[in-house]
């Protein structure tokens, strides 16, 4: 496993983040695992050199917070890890324990490091752009955390490009502190981020991390899983566009002698758009394909190949979670 600098911060990450939605209380969601089940897992990512762990306070309601970053802490010092976590989604019925308020953001953070059981997180994460609280009082609040020492630098997902230009715009005018990270959906059936937030991101020194490369495992395997059959952005996949694809990829799968799934994340790792993939795992061996992909390098003529078919397609953001991509029609 080899690290790389983190955008213009001294964060030095692994070249794989390891998603852990997956991780916490199967009775938040089905396919969620429980803590026996994961622990297996994390320690394997550390055995693989993943230093690099990404969590939310929604996951399981917060018990993902504390599978992972408990007994990420019992296997590892705090020192050697890169702990990231987010604050967006509601906890509770309560209607102030959501989005971006300066309330919000000063409750979940405290609330985060005690699940945890650390006295700071390396990057926070807003999950989403909240079109409810002015982006000032959202920045300011961020700050704060900032400025305590609770967060060392700070994270957005899943936006259009001008809501994070608008953030950092805010941060800049009043001194405070601005977004160093993107996470954002990408893979070869999805490559929208190429059109306005890898350009911005470039050339504002902001380091890119990527979810999904799989494409909610479309790009992997045929079959179901018990979390596709539950997860509404399958939705976005599955046209004859995207069947046509996931075929070339299979091809190139074939002919490497490697599985669809390395394929898919070699084409996302090895990326002329830099980015740090964040990949999930249900099992140990999801990781050792994560892993083993890195290696492998994806000639001119094969990328030509499997991109080729694409189409731009409606964004995704998470303000509409349910819409399915489509084709735009240009004429």
């Amino acid at each position: 496993m080899d690290y790389v600098r983190f955008g213009q911060t001294d964060l030095e990450v692994s070249q794989l983040c390891l998603g852990t939605m997956s991780m916490g209380s199967s009775a938040w969601k089905g396919w969620v695992l429980d803590e026996g089940d994961s622990i297996p897992i994390l320690r394997r990512a550390l055995d693989l050199g993943i230093t690099f762990f990404d969590m939310a306070d929604w996951y399981s309601i917060g018990r993902n917070e504390e599978v992972v970053g408990r007994n990420l802490l019992k296997m590892s010092t705090r020192e050697h890890l890169v702990l990231a976590t987010k604050v967006f989604y509601p906890m509770s019925d309560d209607p102030s324990d959501r989005g971006l308020s300066r309330k919000h953001i000063a409750a979940s953070i405290d609330r985060s490091l005690a699940r945890m059981g650390t006295d700071y997180v390396d990057l926070y994460v807003i999950h989403a752009f909240d079109e409810v609280t002015p982006v000032e009082e959202t920045m300011a609040a961020l700050n704060d955390t900032v400025r305590a020492g609770k967060v060392r630098y700070l994270g957005a997902s899943t936006m259009y490009a001008w809501q994070l230009a608008k953030l950092n715009h805010a941060a800049v005018l009043h001194g405070w502190t601005p977004f160093v990270n993107m996470q954002c959906q990408y893979n070869v059936l999805y490559r929208e981020e190429e059109r306005e937030m890898f350009p911005y991101c470039r050339d504002q020194g902001i380091a890119v991390t990527t979810f999904s490369p799989l494409a909610r495992g479309f790009l992997a395997r045929a079959e179901q899983t018990a979390r596709t059959a539950h997860d509404l952005y399958q939705e976005f996949y599955g046209d004859d566009i995207d069947r046509e694809i996931a075929r070339r990829v299979r091809e190139i799968a074939a002919r490497r002698g490697v599985s669809p799934a390395q394929v898919a994340m070699a084409w996302v790792a090895g990326n002329p758009n830099r980015n740090v993939p964040i990949v999930g795992a249900a099992r140990t061996a999801h990781l050792d394909v994560a892993v083993e992909a890195l290696a492998l390098r994806l000639d001119a003529g094969e990328r030509a190949f499997l991109e080729s078919p694409y189409r731009p397609r409606d964004e995704i953001n998470d303000q509409n979670p349910v819409r399915r991509p489509r084709a735009l029609h240009l004429d």
